[in-house]
């Protein structure tokens, strides 16, 4: 349609080339195993989508101590590299480009989902308000987290190179940094789960340095080309306060300008009244993918308005694995289960129907 011609137009981000700017987003589904390998059903379920011209795959922990939900991928053992391979194998042969979002949950977690003796950690001893689910034992508090000591925060940061080295084994194009929704990049970057004293806290220059050295790592590791981040601004999902942050989000950007990354990936503020586009368009010297609440003539006005280089879509990925020919030929969209986002098996995840006519 020459109403859509920017969404339906390649694009280079980075080292990754993309042959439309419409990205699926990093959902949680919750349908590895108990050991966090990836099995058929997420072949098949992100093959489905492979027309997208970038899927970046659900937060995935690099690392058992990250593991924040049951039945969420890693990529840290042999057996979920091996899973992950035939993930992207599959995309690759439907032509598709997909990264992997490398999310390690910090405070976010509990015993019951890692095991005993795995450690929940964070920038500091600061328990997260609420509960999670387990398969074992129901609804539980979160953890209270082992505060990282300067040394163990060292060590964290090399376990994000090393994710980013075993996507790369695990056939991924690249890695996106989860830095939003609680986890801990973000623990580290704001205020209110992060009263360290040493060169990770106090300052907030302080406090996005463990962002940046990870990105920095994981760019050394793989290239920077092939590495994104993605951020919200005022982002309060899992019990997160910062003081100031506009200015804590602004200070991310400032430190990782100047690092070739592939691109930032931004979700809308939480508040109508910071436009985080704008704010990520000042001060990030790279592409941009933008999130959160488009269709395609609003995804297409963006890209028209030079907000950003592509929009991805989230909740629309569920119900439509052809969303790309939905949006291209102006077909109506299914609507999707909310009752299944999250449980094991095909049930809303891989039965839903591409629109007729058309083959997935």
């Amino acid at each position: 349609m020459a109403t859509l011609s920017r969404l339906f137009s390649p694009v280079r981000l980075g080292d990754l080339e993309l042959a439309n700017r419409i990205v699926m987003a990093p959902m949680t589904r919750n349908r590895a195993d108990a050991q966090g390998v990836p099995g058929e059903l997420m072949v098949d379920y992100y093959a489905q989508r492979a027309e997208a011209g970038l899927i970046v795959a659900e937060g995935t922990s690099p690392s058992a101590e990250g593991q924040a939900y049951c039945r969420q991928p890693g990529i840290a053992t042999a057996a979920q590299i091996a899973g992950w391979r035939k993930v992207t194998d599959a995309v690759h042969a439907r032509g598709g480009c997909i990264v992997l979002q490398v999310m390690h949950g910090g405070r976010i977690g509990s015993h019951h989902i890692k095991g005993e003796g795995v450690a929940t950690v964070a920038p500091s001893a600061i328990r997260a308000a609420g509960e999670v689910f387990t398969d074992s034992a129901g609804m539980q508090p979160y953890d209270t987290p082992h505060a990282l000591s300067t040394e163990e925060v060292h060590a964290a940061v090399a376990e994000h190179a090393q994710a980013a080295i075993k996507a790369r084994e695990a056939g991924f194009d690249g890695v996106e940094l989860h830095c939003t929704s609680g986890y801990l990049p973000m623990q580290f970057m704001c205020s209110g789960t992060n009263q360290r004293t040493d060169a990770y806290g106090g300052s907030v220059a302080n406090r996005v340095r463990f962002v940046a050295e990870c990105l920095q790592a994981m760019a050394a590791a793989i290239g920077a080309g092939r590495v994104g981040l993605r951020f919200r601004v005022g982002n309060s999902y899992n019990d997160i306060q910062d003081e100031d942050t506009v200015a804590t989000h602004a200070e991310l950007l400032r430190q990782v300008k100047d690092m070739g990354l592939a691109y930032a990936h931004v979700m809308r503020a939480e508040s109508p009244d910071v436009d985080a586009f704008a704010l990520a368009r000042a001060g990030f010297d790279g592409s941009l993918i933008l999130n959160d609440g488009f269709d395609a003539a609003s995804a297409e006005a963006a890209l028209a308005a030079g907000q950003g280089e592509a929009v991805s879509f989230a909740r629309d990925f569920i119900g439509n694995p052809d969303l790309v020919r939905r949006l291209r030929d102006g077909l109506p969209l299914a609507r999707f289960d909310r009752r299944t986002l999250y449980t094991p098996g095909a049930a809303g995840y891989t039965d839903y129907p591409v629109a007729e006519g058309v083959s997935a």
